[in-house]
């Protein structure tokens, strides 16, 4: 598949609304559990005032398969961008999550961040082994954090150094 890369516009919010509603209905690999509105959708990720940026991934026939998130969130340092990935759950979206990594971190750099955070349920191996396969290390664990149905479920956070002027940023 080929797989076209661009910012995201508020124009974006009502087809990745679904998108993403759809992997929170069927549960299992996101901490999100309350539905979006397209409006919530764009302010909360897409273009809101805690966004650092947000990439969609198009499809050959012009379809949006997946969006990459980089927010700026409390308890991370002011260079740090937290960063989501959401792609569709009707099949397997080969390229897209890649595609979209490269595109955030070239944004990042850009930006001057140092590094990018993901956290990322422990029963969530799909995404566990996506962002290690994008370089990023494990570095703290939150324990038996607890979802709306009572379910304890850990996270774990993984981290990603970005380059600032040629060498690779500290901790």
């Amino acid at each position: 598949m080929s797989i076209a890369v661009r910012p995201a516009t508020s124009d974006d919010a009502p087809e990745l609304a679904a998108l993403i509603n759809a992997i929170i209905a069927r549960g299992g690999t996101t901490a999100l559990e309350t539905p979006f509105t397209p409006d919530q959708l764009d302010a909360a990720f897409l273009t809101g005032p805690d966004v650092w940026c947000c990439f969609v991934a198009v499809g050959p026939e012009g379809r949006l398969e997946g969006f990459q998130t980089l927010l700026r969130e409390d308890g991370y340092p002011a260079d740090w961008g937290d960063i989501g990935t959401f792609t569709r759950i009707d099949g397997i979206q080969k390229g897209v999550g890649t595609a979209l990594f490269a595109a955030t971190r070239a944004r990042a750099s850009e930006l001057g961040l140092a590094a990018i955070n993901a956290t990322i349920r422990a029963d969530n191996k799909g995404g566990l082994t996506f962002y290690s396969k994008m370089g990023m290390e494990d570095y703290a664990v939150d324990r038996g954090q607890q979802l709306a149905d009572g379910t304890a479920v850990d996270r774990i956070h993984k981290r990603y150094f970005l380059k600032i002027d040629g060498h690779d940023a500290e901790n």
